[in-house]
This record gives structure tokens, sequence and C-alpha cells, in this order.
């Protein structure tokens, strides 16, 4: 009787973080996914400061609702995506690769000692392995560091290039109109790219005209002009959060709000990649 209360104690509870502490396991709402969707991207800010490390479980479980082959993360410290993968693994049995594309090594940001600082900016996690990693910093990133972090890997059943990015804070319009042109370069390299990540801009901000030019938002009601339905994505009613694609049509996005971030995730799925070429604004 006592090894069968100990079996169901583990099942309600979950399995045991890396540093053996018993872990939470956030129920999953219905309709949520049972295995790593084909063809579906993601891109959330997690926010920091917002909240501590005890965080990642329910950050862990609302990525796991949708479990998307692809999640380019922003404000993310390496070992808080470091957790959120495990749990994603252990809790939910979806296993995903980490490349991270650290821009700053700050302890005040993400913790750790003034000798060991913790990795700050994006990472990806990806269903598929990663190559071809390439981190670029941007030449001004304002009032901290910024850059993108770029793979190859596998989305639905092809390779493809995917860029995740954080550009420059909102009130830093003229840093970002920089960025965007460096970011619409690499975009135009690529017949088939997508691009995740936190723009800081609405979509009619002139600084993104760049990346209208080489690609589209998975969002269809969003564009360089205004039009009615563009979700917002941040808690203060703002479209900041996009899944900008080349040479691939969208499918269906969503826009989720999660009590662990100010930002909310979106996830995309995507027609075939290598199927038509993806709509782009002139």
């Amino acid at each position: 009787m006592a090894a069968l209360a100990s079996v169901l104690g583990l099942l309600v509870i979950g399995p045991s973080a890396p540093g053996g502490a018993l872990i939470a396991k956030p129920a999953l709402p219905p309709g949520a996914a049972r295995g790593i969707v084909a063809n579906r991207v993601m891109t959330w800010n997690l926010c920091n400061p917002c909240g501590g490390r005890e965080y990642n479980a329910g950050r862990a479980a609302d990525i796991a609702t949708y479990a998307p082959q692809v999640v380019g993360l922003q404000e993310a410290c390496v070992r808080d995506v470091e957790q959120i993968r495990d749990h994603l693994e252990l809790l939910y049995g979806l296993v995903y690769h980490v490349a991270y594309g650290s821009v700053l090594h700050n302890w005040g940001r993400c913790g750790g000692f003034p000798w060991s600082p913790g990795g700050f900016g994006q990472a990806i996690l990806s269903a598929a392995p990663m190559t071809d990693r390439r981190l670029v910093e941007y030449p001004d990133g304002g009032s901290e560091d910024r850059g993108y972090l770029a793979v190859t890997t596998t989305v639905g059943h092809r390779p493809v290039r995917v860029v995740d990015t954080h550009l420059a804070q909102r009130r830093q319009e003229s840093v970002r109109a920089g960025q965007a042109e460096v970011l619409a370069r690499e975009v135009a390299r690529h017949e088939r790219i997508i691009v995740l990540g936190d723009f800081n801009a609405t979509p009619q901000a002139p600084e993104l005209a760049p990346l209208w030019k080489v690609a589209a938002d998975a969002d269809p009601a969003c564009g360089p002009t205004p039009g009615e339905g563009c979700a917002t994505t941040t808690d203060w009613h703002s479209k900041f959060d996009y899944v900008f694609l080349r040479g691939i049509a969208p499918l269906a996005q969503g826009v989720h709000p999660s009590r662990y971030s100010d930002h909310h995730p979106v996830h995309a799925d995507l027609g075939p990649v290598g199927g038509p070429r993806g709509t782009t604004h002139d």
C-alpha cells in the first residue's frame, strides 16, 4: 500500500526536477496538443524581470498547450530556458533541442555569480536538430545590446531558416530603424525564411517598412497599412510580436494571453514549407 501511494503521488505531482525537487505539473486545458504539431511555430517574449524561476513550469505548460515544432523566445535567461526545456520533456513528453543567442552576460538580469553571470537574449527551441547557428549583434543596440539568432531546422518535413530577434525598446525608433534594415537584408537573402520576435513596434511604425518589403506577417489582418482585426500581443494592447514569413503561406494564427509574461505567446500554423511562395508587401 505504501508503494502504491508513492506511485500515485508522483503521478499527481510530476517527476523530479534536475535538482531533485518534485515539480507540480500544471494541467493543460481541454483541446491541448497531444504531441508536437507539424508546421506550427511560436514566438514569446518571456519578460525579464517578470517573476522568478517559479514561473518556468507555467511557461512550459503554455508552450505544451500548443506544442509547436519551433519556439522563438526573447528576454530569455539561459538557466530559465534550460528549466523550461526540462519541464517540457519531464512533464509533457515534448523533447526540444535548444540554441542560445545570448547578447548579454549579466548577473542582475539572469542571476548566477559575478564570475559566472547568466546569459540573456534569444533562444530557439526546435523539435528537430538545428544547424548553421549564427548570432549577429546589431551595430547599435540602443539602451542595451540586441541582436538576432539564426538557425536552420526542420518545419513540416523540409529544412528552413529560422530567425529569432528582439529590437530596441519602444522609445528608440531610430535605433530600431537601423536594426530593421540589417534584419531585412538577411531576410532578403533567403527564398524561404521564418522570422520570430518582439519588434517593439506596431505594424504601421515607419521603422518596420524594410521588413514589410521582404516578408508578410502570419496574421493576414496585420500589415503596413491600417486595417481591422489585427490581434494585439501585449498586456498594453499593442501588436509588438510577429511571425514574419517569406516564401511560406500562413494557415492560421493564435494569440494567447499568459499570466507569466506581459507579452502573449503567438503561434502560427503554416502551409507546407516549399509550397507556393507566401505573399509579401511591396
